[in-house]
């Protein structure tokens, strides 16, 4: 319970500008330019308290595999998991590299089997934001190759703020019809 108090976060959302402030609205008439929405990411005091960090049961984004996943050995993450789940622990200037569309390197602990775990880092795991500007992706193609993860099968990741890292563990392999605790 006492590592509770430490793993507070603040939530991450976009900040959306409508109107243009007064400055603005006279820089695009001088320029000749229509004013276009902005935003921005912000960090907010939640409404609802964060997501407490049940240490029984970690696992808070559980997945399938897609062909899209397998071909691109790419990660996709939702937006909505992303941050609830991922960016909520993250410093502000980091999440919003990320939302800026820069590449931001983690660390990926491979928990599958809890007696050898095996670390991903460097430049070889990085979050990205996609194209569609809402979903992200983690590109890792060494944990792709080295699980031989295929359509279908079944994953659970979350982020660790202890560590600092993402945690992943492969549940369900199709092609071997392998289930593992």
């Amino acid at each position: 319970m006492d590592d509770q108090k430490s793993l507070t976060s603040m939530k991450k959302t976009f900040f959306l500008k409508f109107i243009p402030s007064k400055a603005l609205e006279e820089a695009c008439q001088v320029n000749n330019t229509p004013w276009v929405m902005t935003r921005e990411l912000v960090e907010i005091r939640d409404v609802y308290r964060a997501p407490i960090i049940d240490l029984e049961n970690l696992w808070q984004i559980k997945k399938k595999i897609i062909r899209n996943e397998v071909v691109l050995k790419k990660l996709m993450i939702p937006f909505l998991e992303m941050c609830e789940y991922i960016l909520r622990y993250w410093k502000l200037d980091v999440a919003k590299s990320l939302a800026n569309g820069y590449e931001v390197c983690v660390d990926v602990w491979d928990i599958t089997e809890e007696n050898d775990p095996k670390k991903y880092e460097g430049g070889s795991v990085c979050f990205r934001k996609l194209y569609n500007d809402h979903d992200y992706s983690l590109s890792c193609e060494r944990l792709f190759n080295d699980r031989g993860l295929d359509v279908g099968d079944e994953i659970e990741l979350y982020w660790d703020p202890r560590s600092s890292s993402l945690m992943f563990k492969l549940l369900f392999q199709v092609h071997t019809q392998e289930f593992r605790t």
